[in-house]
Formats: C-alpha cells, structure tokens, sequence
C-alpha cells in the first residue's frame, strides 16, 4: 500500500471518527431524531476530503455501527439501528458528503459560493431526502408530516452550514493537504 492510500484511509478514518464523537457530544432528544453535531462532521468530510473519500468516511462509519460498535448518536449501534427511524439519515451521510464534496471541491482553490452550495445541497438537501422519506415510511407518517416534524432542525443545519463553510475554508489555508481532490482537478 503507497503512502497516499495510506493517507487516504487515515483521512477516512479520522473523520468517520469526527462524525461519531459528534453524535455523543451534547445530543439532544428531539423525538425519534436527535438533534446532534454529526451534520458538521457529514459536511466536514465532504468539504475537506473530497466526493469520494468523503463519501468512504461515511461508508466506513455506517460498517463500523453496523458492526455493532456504539458510534453512532447517543452510544447506539448494530443492525437494529437501520430499521429505526433515523436509518434513512444515517444512511444518506453517504450520498450528502458525496455530493458536499463535489461541489465544494469542483476545482482548487476554494470559492465561498461554492462552499456555500455545496454544504447547504449536501448537508441539508440531500440528507433530507434520503432521512425523510424512510422517517415517514418507518413511522407510518406521510411524506408531509415526517417533513414537517423535521422542520425543527433547519436552524440547527443552517448554522451548522455556517460552521462547516468557515472551518472548511480556514483548514484550507492552513492545512491543504486533504483538499487534493480538488487540486488535482485544476490542472
């Protein structure tokens, strides 16, 4: 294995860990959904790591909890998990940090509008509509009012958007290594 597959998996596996301590940091029961930080760390990944290592990250830490290990919001884990509610939304981690990462890492360097597209269309587009629906469909609810009881999270997302643009842009300046997705495609 060279060093830059190496690095690649570290970089995934660093932030599949992100993600999972942000699901035990102050956690708040909200219904079946739990309001967390783990949003941050989703749009985190794609933004610095790129579409698909973004995307592994989240892939590594849905086998890890499906494995059973607790990382997921308050100590949860195991297949059990992904019959619940928030299946739908764990799940759609993957596609959002995808989705992050191709946006925001169109091309090299970092533009704030794109950052700004992307983490909002990754980080609360797309995870709604991959969480919404199963929520819906696992509670017996429409597709209306599953939508409507996750209106209460928008605040949340969107300042956890502004976050992310901030963190994203400053670990850009200090730190560009992780952001070789987006430089290799300039040239």
């Amino acid at each position: 294995m060279g060093t830059s597959a190496a690095a690649a998996i570290s970089q995934m596996a660093v932030f599949a860990a992100l993600v999972a301590v942000l699901g035990q940091v102050a956690a708040i029961p909200v219904g079946p959904v739990p309001i967390t930080l783990q949003t941050l760390g989703v749009t985190l990944a794609g933004a610095v790591l790129g579409p698909w290592r973004g995307a592994g990250a989240m892939v590594l830490l849905n086998l890890l909890a499906a494995a059973g290990l607790p990382l997921l919001s308050q100590g949860t884990g195991g297949l059990g998990v992904y019959a619940g509610p928030t299946a739908g939304f764990a799940l759609g981690w993957i596609p959002a940090a995808f989705v992050v990462g191709l946006i925001v890492q169109y091309r090299w360097p970092l533009r704030w509008w794109r950052t700004t597209l992307g983490t909002v269309l990754g980080g609360i587009v797309v995870l709604y509509a991959c969480g919404v629906p199963w929520m819906a469909l696992n509670l017996g609810l429409s597709l209306h009012e599953a939508a409507a009881a996750n209106l209460v999270f928008i605040p949340g997302d969107l300042a956890k958007t502004v976050f992310a643009i901030l963190i994203t842009h400053s670990l850009a300046r200090a730190y560009p290594s992780p952001f070789s997705y987006a430089q290799r495609r300039r040239r």
